[in-house]
């Protein structure tokens, strides 16, 4: 039987907190998951959700789908009314997609205390909502809704529910871990126990699983170890609460792992850029330790580590970064050791390995400077600087020398607080004076410096502040405290980021500017742009 793998990020991923999908935001999330290769995408509950009525009708004209089946999600009929009736059931035949999802009750608490109804009339529901649906020409997907507690609860009920739902002509009967309370453990328990009770084929089976536990991922894997051959999950892990499994960690885990090709040919390498596009969408900032498709998902700090990848860097990956669209990254911090400033610098186009003496500086000082606070973690223009400046034969790369700067704040009648700041430079031989007011004093001291470049380096109208971090110093205290800041430049179609560091923010602030500045010059040298 195929192998489904089955997206549900437009409904139940949506319910995370803070997180709200416009339709269109819906449209271009559906896009990318069927670049991912996906074989389902549950779009929402039409007919009951008014965004997701709007959704499906534009959907039919708007989306033209490569990979994927889009799902309507939905209910079974109402305690009491013929499914011809119910007017939720003819919202998901409106929707008019090829399959359709519903959640059922599969734990007899739920049916008697939240359904308010009997075990009869549940399975009655279960049994003319799917068949109605099958004679309509819809594949029927069907949810039992807390099934491993309700197993756990009364094992012969739930048997029921699974056994109705695909005798009525259910494609699949998922088993979902609603709460999120189960151990993988238990998942393959609960699927064993269910199987030998009824002699329903596993591969029948599908798997849904909340993170209550952070074991979603896991219990998905459990799941499809112990025969299941559909499994469920959202981008990035979204959903209530905890969230949900996350999706790509499942397709990675089964396609490299397990070795099950559940992904077309070419779609398991769109998983970083699928992630980040739709954290964007979702207004998210994506999860830099995410497994597979995290930034850091393959970075190395440790020199121990260094050494090894230097000689065969699976030593320390545990699957090649570039299939999943991800890249190896060496972290250079006060635990490197000469191999991690090798592969940095490497990885920044600087080869130091015919520079021993050079390579022993570099080190030397990036330990003295961490030691300081400073950290090249996430500042790699600031490193990729230092480790030129310690070139044999390097040229001053300061576009410019300093005299001096001021910084005045100015809190005036009207409430308003205006800074004024003035730089004092010598750029190719000639002293400049330059001031400039902003809406702070790093904002001042920017601009200033921008306008006394700017006759000699025009091109600096194209670098954008698109980032500033602080951030105080562990074991640093009061107003004295040592100050990092963080800088981010966008500009030439790339960004960097610089570092800072000193008691005085603004200073750590002119530090980081200053770098960001040098470094953008030189790049748009480097790639034939006029500054000198």
């Amino acid at each position: 039987m195929t192998f489904q793998v089955y997206d549900t990020t437009l409904r139940d991923g949506a319910q995370r907190e803070g997180l709200t999908y416009s339709v269109v935001d819906k449209l271009a999330v559906a896009r990318l998951l069927d670049d991912l290769g996906v074989g389902f995408i549950e779009g929402g509950w039409p007919g009951a959700v008014p965004k997701d009525t709007e959704f499906f009708r534009r959907a039919r004209t708007e989306l033209e789908l490569r990979h994927a089946i889009l799902v309507a999600f939905g209910a079974t009929r109402k305690a009491g009314l013929a499914v011809e009736d119910d007017p939720q059931v003819r919202g998901l035949l409106d929707a008019q997609t090829p399959a359709v999802a519903l959640v059922a009750k599969a734990d007899l608490r739920h049916v008697e205390r939240a359904l308010r109804t009997t075990a009869e009339e549940n399975l009655a529901m279960i049994r003319d909502t799917v068949s109605y649906l099958v004679a309509q020409g819809r594949r029927v997907f069907v949810d039992g809704e807390h099934c491993y507690d309700g197993f756990r609860f009364d094992p012969g009920y739930t048997t029921a529910v699974a056994e109705t739902a695909l005798a009525a002509g259910a494609e699949r009967f998922v088993l979902c871990d609603t709460n999120g309370g189960m151990l993988p453990s238990q998942v393959t328990a609960v699927i064993e126990g269910l199987v030998a009770r009824t002699g329903i084929a596993p591969e029948r089976l599908g798997m849904h699983a909340q993170n209550d536990t952070a074991c979603a991922v896991a219990n998905t894997i459990a799941a499809v170890e112990a025969g299941v051959r559909h499994v469920q999950g959202t981008a990035n892990g979204y959903g209530e609460r905890p969230g949900n499994a996350d999706i790509f960690a499942i397709v990675a885990n089964l396609q490299l792992k397990l070795g099950m090709p559940v992904l077309p040919e070419g779609c398991l390498e769109q998983m970083v850029r699928v992630s980040h596009a739709i954290a964007e969408i979702a207004n998210i900032a994506p999860d830099t330790h995410q497994a597979y498709v995290g930034a850091a998902a393959f970075a190395h700090k440790a020199g121990l580590h260094a050494s090894a990848i230097k000689v065969d860097p699976l030593l320390y990956n545990h699957v090649e970064p570039t299939v999943v669209g991800n890249d190896m990254r060496i972290l250079v911090t006060e635990m490197a050791g000469r191999a991690s400033i090798e592969l940095k610098s490497r990885e920044l186009g600087l080869d130091l390995a015919g520079h021993p003496d050079t390579l022993s500086k570099v080190t030397g000082r990036v330990k003295e400077l961490e030691a300081d606070g400073w950290s090249f973690e996430a500042a790699d223009a600031s490193f990729e600087l230092l480790v030129r400046s310690e070139l044999p034969g390097a040229a001053p790369v300061r576009p410019f020398t300093l005299e001096s700067y001021r910084v005045l704040v100015e809190h005036r009648e009207d409430g308003a607080v205006v800074s004024e700041a003035t730089v004092k430079i010598r750029v190719r031989g000639e002293r400049v004076i330059a001031t400039a007011e902003g809406n702070g004093p790093v904002n001042a001291l920017d601009e200033a410096l921008r306008v006394a470049l700017s006759r000699h380096y025009p091109e600096l109208r194209e670098f954008q502040l698109a980032d500033y971090k602080v951030r105080i110093l562990e074991g640093s205290h009061g107003t004295g405290a040592v100050t990092r800041v963080l800088v981010e430049t966008a500009g030439a179609g790339r960004d960097w980021t610089t570092v800072g560091v000193h008691p005085n923010v603004v200073e750590a602030s002119w530090h980081a500017l200053v770098d960001a500045l040098t470094y953008g010059l030189d790049r748009t040298r480097v790639t034939g742009g006029t500054a000198a």
